[in-house]
């Protein structure tokens, strides 16, 4: 064969190649194509072939787990005849109320009580907050979605925010004002991870059966949140208002990462088991799934307020709603994980695969398919996410992370001197990354009628607007919510416009 004839093959299969890329581009963003729902969706095919009518042995009662032929009929004289009359847990779903339960009838039940779990949630929404949006003329996170001021807690009669931060611990406990108790999960029994539906509306896979999301989007982070890379700063965010995932990981970044973070990112859009979406019956998904992916939850390396339960606290009832935390500026910080104080993002990346996926329990995990991954690729995945970068912050000096005098306001100007001083937010989020790699006690039950939470770890204030809702359990849907809660808890004593400040300063962060 000719070298032009070999150049001519070549040029056509380079064209067809970008055709094909084409075309499926194009669908995909015609119907929201998602690789991984598509490749586990069974397709209809016609049952005309003799081997697949279903047959009377096929349809026989010698299936039903409840009547098999004991291998001797001696059984019947044994105690329980010889059977496993309680939970069988390889084989009864999670929670199930009875051994042998079919995953039909919960599901089912589960179902028929959706209305009434988010009635229930819903109404204590709108006790505790006024969700009547509103927004910054002006403010907005790095791809431009506008940012929902408050306080949206709601008080008692007669009571003002001025009034409850003159009141003593004992006196907001005693008459049960206090605006911030804990948030709880809409279905405390079953948990686990929730998702908005802005992103289910994208990978119905992440939609469960029992459950839905509560908050509304308005109080939620970006849907996609920008991306920014400490390794490519100049090209601000690299997003590009996609979504990444399977479909386009190696399209968006195959020019911009090493192969060694390109394969850390591979394994970070693909799915593994997790405990509400598996192959198994003790699923809260319709259909059977492959998992969740990493960037599921911390969508572009972020998040978008998905929530589930702490996997580190027993019994269930005593186990707190969390967020979903930023990946961001992971390169800079020392402890991983709200309260299990993880020393590296390796251990933080094999800890989730192993057990926090699966609420912390290892024996489930085994069940629903753990991935015990070997630290090579683990140490692909900590690559990738340690490129993670914070968002630009235009004011803050370079070398110390303080505002430049020259380009702030007035009001972050006094706001950041409230933060180093009275407000007392220095104690623990130290510039340049606005966080003292340790973990803290606010004993919130002195306030309310609660066991606290015990110490959880500081999380970074860089890049905070672009991350509501605030505390570990979203329980302040604003920065304006967050400041009256530290006012109350440490008792500042803040003005009005000293609050006003201090959010216009940590806008800037």
């Amino acid at each position: 064969m000719t070298s032009k004839k070999i150049m001519k093959i070549s040029s056509g299969l380079i064209l067809l190649g970008g055709c094909f890329a084409a075309t499926a581009q194009t669908q995909g963003e015609k119907r929201l194509f998602d690789a991984i729902f598509d490749a586990q969706t069974p397709r209809t095919v016609q049952s005309d072939r003799p081997e697949q009518q279903k047959t009377e042995h096929d349809r026989s009662d010698m299936f039903t787990p409840n009547k098999p032929s004991p291998l001797s009929p001696t059984f019947k004289g044994q105690p329980k005849s010889g059977r496993i009359s309680g939970f069988d847990f390889y084989r009864d779903p999670l929670n199930a109320d009875q051994p042998m339960q079919k995953p039909e009838d919960i599901m089912k039940k589960e179902i028929g009580g959706k209305t009434d779990v988010m009635n229930a949630q819903k109404q204590l929404l709108e006790q505790r907050y006024n969700l009547n949006v509103k927004t910054d003329p002006a403010a907005k996170m790095s791809r431009g979605k506008p940012l929902a001021v408050g306080p949206t807690a709601k008080l008692p009669s007669g009571m003002t925010w001025e009034k409850l931060g003159e009141a003593t611990p004992e006196e907001i406990r005693t008459q049960g004002i206090f605006p911030y108790p804990s948030l709880p999960h809409p279905l405390q029994s079953n948990g686990g991870q929730v998702f908005p539906k802005m992103q289910i509306d994208m990978f119905p896979r992440l939609e469960r059966f029992d459950v839905d999301f509560d908050l509304p989007e308005a109080f939620l982070p970006e849907f996609p949140p920008a991306i920014f890379l400490n390794n490519r700063p100049e090209l601000g965010d690299v997003s590009r208002g996609e979504v990444v995932s399977i479909n386009n990981y190696y399209r968006l970044f195959k020019d911009i990462l090493t192969p060694v973070q390109l394969d850390g990112l591979r394994l970070l859009v693909t799915p593994f088991p997790q405990e509400e979406f598996n192959p198994t019956d003790d699923r809260k998904s319709k259909e059977p799934s492959l998992g969740v992916t990493c960037f599921d939850c911390h969508v572009n390396g972020h998040t978008t307020g998905q929530f589930h339960l702490s996997p580190d606290i027993r019994p269930q009832e005593r186990r707190f709603r969390l967020d979903t935390t930023s990946l961001r500026g992971m390169f800079n910080q020392q402890i991983h994980s709200s309260k299990r104080s993880l020393r590296s993002v390796e251990d933080f990346t094999e800890f989730e695969q192993r057990t926090a996926y699966f609420n912390g329990d290892e024996i489930h995990a085994i069940k629903k398919g753990m991935n015990i991954l070997d630290r090579i690729p683990v140490s692909h995945m900590a690559q990738m996410q340690n490129m993670l970068d914070f968002p630009p912050a235009p004011k803050l000096d370079p070398g110390t992370g303080r505002l430049d005098p020259a380009k702030a306001t007035e009001s972050e100007a006094r706001g950041e001197k409230i933060f180093f001083g009275k407000g007392q937010c220095s104690n623990c989020h130290m510039p340049p990354t606005y966080l003292d790699h340790q973990m803290h006690d606010l004993h919130i039950e002195r306030f309310v009628n609660e066991p606290g939470d015990g110490a959880i770890k500081t999380f970074t204030l860089r890049g905070i607007k672009d991350s509501p809702p605030y505390m570990h359990d979203g329980r302040a849907l604003t920065l304006e919510d967050t400041v009256e809660f530290f006012n109350i808890v440490l008792q500042l004593k803040l003005n009005t416009q000293e609050k006003q400040d201090l959010v216009a300063f940590m806008r800037q962060l």
